[in-house]
């Protein structure tokens, strides 16, 4: 039937058309995606050709047409074997033709019928049928009843969940009293996949097929609620979300019409450009670009956003690929470093030893140096002129009092506010990825529940391994190996043995008398002067005056204090020059008091002249070298040890086992060597400070000899070293440090254990010309020097023998005469 009017473009079949019965050959249109049941009113969109042609033949005779599924629907031209067999004839109600040649057809079901054989394929299919008679229904039973009644009920629910319920519809299900029909009505308005209604169609027993719809229909009754459950709870999320949009994009709608630049398209074009101008490594580069896309996706103003830009400019920020140039002229570097450090030769040579191997391999792995020494001898101002001397960029950090671990390895992005550790932190301040960093006092380090700082820095310190050193906050490996890390500490007591394992330990000793002159003449005072806004000639230090600042006002192994004293002077001639006075200051030993005062320390003031039972020891502190004064005191008693002055446990096993000694090297000389009515007192001045360790053994030992024997210990003696049982004279460390304590306290001779000799390579020349050396073996040696007198023991003891026993026989010549007396009398 073709449209004969181009003006009307739509011909409508309107008529009634007369129940006739069906013919046995029918043309078959196959149909894709439904399945047409017996009742089922369906408007049909046709276009393949073969497809209209059926439709127009059926409309040219009595509008019937058999509708079968295709088993694909993809299949534009299907076969016959792709088509299933069983189907229904449908009878065309109405039919309007489209302008581009396609039809649509409003299509009844009116019966089931199976396909017997195809009797022609062209233009269009035509098949001969078999009509399917539909099953009588049973007699309604009680399960029968029970069945459709459940069906009903999740037709209703459906309905009532999708919002599409009403009376009439209701009423339709009602009205349906063959388990049949109500199974073919209920699979026609489901949504099946075309092998389900297939199988629902071919089912000839109703109530089985009833049973199948029921199962379909309790399926999609669940499916129904997840879905109305699911939407409900996405829109009650997004209805926010979607008004802030909209609104959002009204704002960037109306900026783009004013010319105005989207700010967010901005930034996260900005974060782009950024990351790829950054130099990351490829997996840093691919986390950074993978916050960055979470961050398109989310709400700018949302607390998670905030997170990730701030991870983000940590990203972009850090010198991934930017390293400094270093400069490695040798001689240059050894200027610089003699021009910011008096002394301190070995030091300066091991650096420059470094920065020679540096400049021949320049790939070689970072070196981790330790410097190790008292405080005020340079230890931070030697970091900043290596710095200086490579041309490299300084850090410094200080360790001091750190117990969380996340303070070197940051915390974890999970928590609010949080950061990289102090390592990545001085990275990003430096701006390069190869500064000299400095840690100090690294022997401070804490730990308690929060985790071990010391372990953390393991990895950091590790040049086998730090070339992927983990941040917890970046979760990123950073390149540590061209970092030059140099740590300071002031003992090597509290550093774990592994973090100590990592590194070269490089020892600073205090400075002497004449290296803390050259100090204070070349670089303190003249800092001190220009810090307090005087000109140099405002003040004239003269050299006495320096030496007494330096002997009686500071007792230290580095120059802090010296430089604060100078730094008073500098304060008082400032206030004079600030009110008026004229010309410059000079500031001799007469009037040195003047401006700092009476002397804070006098170097022998614990002594003036050699006394019994005092000896002088020598004591390695965080600070230095420092003079030990032993006291020792002898009274009647009944045989009591007596340990006084804040004395540690190995102390106090060094004054037993010189009382031992003393015992024995008494016997030795012909002396009692029994204290069983004495009291022996030995005690230790300054005894607010705890005090331990062996190397006083000899000075203890000493001084108990020189107070049972009654002979005076040389003042100007110092000695150091542990005494054995024997009288061994055992090796000690600190020698170094020890003699300029002993330098400091006026001392002229310096005994020390023989197997130290190797260490005296290390005391200055300045210092050797001052103080004598003397090598001891044995105790015996020490008494020979230290002990005023000592050559005439032996005769003392003799003459004290041979008196106690002329003392001895007289007594008892005195007894026999008085005896013999009494018998007379009698």
């Amino acid at each position: 039937m073709a449209v004969t009017d181009k003006d009307d473009l739509i011909n409508l079949i309107e008529e009634e058309v007369p129940d006739n019965e069906i013919p046995e050959i029918l043309p078959l249109m196959p149909v894709r995606d439904v399945v047409i049941f017996n009742d089922m009113l369906l408007p049909l969109f046709i276009g393949r050709d073969r497809s209209v042609r059926a439709v127009e033949h059926a409309l040219e005779g009595d509008r019937f047409i058999f509708l079968a599924a295709q088993k694909d629907p993809a299949d534009e031209e299907p076969k016959t074997d792709e088509i299933f067999t069983v189907g229904t004839v449908g009878k065309v109600l109405r039919m309007v033709k489209l302008p581009d040649g396609k039809i649509k057809a409003l299509v009844q079901g009116m019966a089931k019928g199976r396909v017997v054989e195809y009797v022609d394929e062209s233009p269009f299919f035509k098949v001969r049928l078999e009509q399917i008679e539909e099953e009588a229904s049973p007699e309604m039973d009680l399960n029968a009843e029970a069945l459709m009644r459940n069906v009903r009920e999740q037709s209703e629910k459906i309905l009532t969940l999708k919002g599409e319920f009403s009376t009439e519809v209701s009423a339709v299900l009602e009205s349906i009293e063959s388990p049949g029909k109500l199974a073919d009505l209920v699979a026609s308005n489901l949504r099946l996949r075309v092998d389900e209604a297939q199988q629902v169609l071919e089912c000839q027993d109703p109530m089985e097929r009833l049973k199948k719809v029921y199962g379909y229909l309790s399926r999609e009754v669940e499916l129904s609620a997840v879905q109305v459950k699911i939407q409900t709870d996405v829109r009650d999320e997004i209805s926010k979300t979607q008004r802030d949009f909209y609104l959002r994009e009204q704002v960037r709608a109306i900026n783009r019409e004013l010319g105005e630049q989207d700010d967010r398209i901005a930034e996260l074009t900005e974060y782009k450009e950024n990351i790829a101008k950054a130099g990351m490594s490829p997996a840093a580069e691919k986390e950074a670009l993978k916050q960055l896309k979470r961050l398109e996706q989310m709400h700018s103003d949302s607390s998670e956003a905030s997170v990730i830009r701030t991870y983000l400019d940590w990203m972009v920020e850090l010198p991934w690929s930017v390293s400094t140039k270093d400069h490695l002229n040798i001689k240059r570097a050894a200027k610089v470093l003699d021009e910011e450090h008096y002394g301190l030769e070995k030091v300066k040579e091991r650096i420059l030893e470094f920065l020679s191997v540096r400049k021949l391999n320049p790939n070689v792995k970072g070196s981790i140096l330790c410097f190790v020494g008292p405080p005020g001898v340079g230890k931070t101002s030697l970091g900043k002129a290596i710095a200086a001397a490579m041309k490299r960029e300084f850090v410094r950090i200080s360790l001091g009092g750190i117990r969380d671990e996340a303070e070197i390895r940051g915390h974890r992005r999970t928590y609010i506010g949080a950061l990289p550790g102090r390592i990545i932190q001085g990275l990003k301040q430096c701006g390069s990825n190869n500064p000299v960093f400095m840690m100090d006092e690294v022997d401070k380090l804490g730990s308690d529940y929060k985790g071990d700082p010391s372990s953390a820095l393991l990895e950091a310190l590790d040049p086998e391994q730090n070339n992927e050193f983990s941040d917890h906050y970046l979760n990123i490996a950073f390149d540590l190996s061209k970092v030059m890390f140099i740590l300071t500490a002031n003992q090597l007591d509290t550093i774990p043995s592994a973090l100590l394992d990592r590194m070269e330990v490089i020892y600073l000793s205090g400075y002497s008398h004449e290296e803390k002159r050259v100090i204070a003449d070349n670089y303190l005072l003249p800092r001190q002067v220009k810090e307090n806004g005087l000109k140099k000639r405002h003040l004239q230090l003269s050299a006495g005056a320096l030496d007494d600042v330096i002997q009686h006002y500071t007792l230290e192994a580095g120059v802090r204090s010296l430089e604060r004293e100078l730094g008073s002077v500098c304060r008082k001639i400032a206030r004079k020059v600030a009110e008026g006075a004229k010309g410059g200051q000079r500031v001799s030993r007469a009037n040195l008091e003047k401006y700092l005062g009476p002397p804070k320390y006098l170097s022998e003031l614990d002594k003036e002249e050699s006394q019994v039972g005092l000896s002088t020891g020598l004591a390695w502190t965080q600070v230095g070298g420092e003079v030990l004064y032993v006291e020792t005191s002898i009274i009647p008693g009944k045989g009591e040890l007596i340990v006084t002055g804040q004395l540690g446990e190995v102390m106090q096993e060094s004054v037993k086992a010189a009382m031992s000694y003393t015992r024995h090297a008494l016997a030795g000389l012909g002396f009692k060597d029994s204290f069983d009515d004495l009291d022996i007192h030995i005690h230790v001045p300054d005894g607010a400070t705890p005090k331990d360790g062996p190397s006083a053994g000899i000075a203890i030992a000493t001084s108990l000899f020189s107070a049972v024997v009654d002979r005076p210990v040389s003042s100007d003696v110092a000695m150091t070293g542990e005494i054995s049982l024997r009288g061994r004279v055992l090796p000690i460390g600190g020698l170094k440090e020890k003699a300029l304590g002993a330098l400091r306290g006026g001392i002229k001779t310096v005994l020390f254990p023989v197997k130290n000799a190797k260490d005296l390579a290390e005391i200055p020349q300045s210092v050797k010309k001052r103080i004598s050396f003397v090598p001891v073996r044995h105790l015996d040696d020490v008494l020979k020097i230290a002990i005023e007198g000592f050559d005439t023991l032996a005769e003392d003891a003799a003459r004290l023998k041979k008196e106690e026993e002329a003392a001895a026989a007289k007594g008892k010549t005195k007894a026999k005469g008085k005896r013999k007396a009494k018998e007379e009398a009698a």
